[in-house]
């Protein structure tokens, strides 16, 4: 592996508990890069002193990131800068991805090193499905807000990836419950640490498991996605034909009807000669 890194912007992922997770490939880039963009440096200095390097850092996050982004930019032009987060994969409910834009919108180089992310780790422990998700990051604090964000993602066919803290899972189980019901769901925490642990059940017997007794540091809630709609009903099809004839014709508005509802467009196209008789 060459030593030399090509200026530009290197996006590096970092473990996101156990230093082991570390690749040969990030372990190079950061014990070469001339510069890296760190949210904490005291965190970021016990990961390369694992791995016996000292490299500048510079503090990358969301207080000074509008004062910091344009040195970095234009350092990029003739040096190697890393950018990394406290754990895991960078821009993932993380700074960042400003930092790529202007980078790239600069015309330099954009390289990502990818590794651990809690969210995929999540994915792989809570054994509910994974052919489509939607990462959601941390919901509002405040129950008004957090119920609304419920809400809005409460019909979308796909298993929810929610980050939370330790002190406030009660409170997001509880309201999770209360808007999307029994649902399957797996509470994870310590992801590949030693006491790593996927806890499963329906969404109100997570609330009442942690109601009183959270656990700590930081969690990845994954809940299942909505079973199949309800089918529907004959009085549903009748108020969809009747709408649909006062603009269509009784055959396209039986077809509209039927794909719309999951219908026979046969059974609907009598009814709707019946409506409109």
């Amino acid at each position: 592996m060459n030593a030399e890194l090509l200026p530009g912007l290197y996006i590096v992922a970092t473990p996101i508990g156990n230093l082991g997770d570390l690749s040969p490939r990030a372990a190079h880039i950061l014990s070469h890069a001339a510069v890296i963009a760190v949210e904490d440096s005291r965190v970021t200095g016990k990961l390369l002193n694992h791995i016996g390097v000292k490299r500048p850092m510079t503090p990358y996050h969301d207080h000074n990131a509008e004062q910091v982004r344009p040195g970095l930019i234009a350092r990029m032009a003739t040096d190697a800068v890393a950018l990394v987060s406290d754990a895991g994969t960078p821009l993932i409910s993380d700074p960042g991805y400003k930092l790529v834009r202007d980078a790239r919108a600069a015309g330099h180089m954009v390289v990502t090193i990818p590794g651990p992310c809690a969210a995929v780790a999540a994915l792989t422990l809570a054994g509910l499905p994974t052919d489509r998700f939607l990462y959601v990051g941390f919901l509002p604090p405040k129950q008004q807000a957090r119920a609304e964000a419920i809400a809005e993602i409460a019909g979308i066919r796909a298993t929810l990836v929610i980050y939370e803290s330790g002190p406030r899972l009660g409170a997001l189980l509880a309201a999770l419950a209360d808007g999307l019901g029994e649902r399957e769901a797996a509470v994870t925490r310590e992801i590949t640490k030693h006491f790593e642990e996927a806890v499963t059940g329906t969404l109100p017997m997570l609330a009442a498991r942690y109601a009183e007794a959270p656990p700590k540091g930081e969690i990845v809630v994954v809940v299942a996605p909505p079973g199949p709609p309800a089918a529907a009903s004959a009085a549903d099809a009748d108020s969809a034909l009747t709408e649909a004839l006062t603009r269509l014709s009784v055959s396209q508005a039986a077809g509209e009807v039927a794909k719309a509802l999951g219908l026979d467009r046969k059974t609907l196209y009598a009814r709707a000669l019946e409506i409109k008789g």
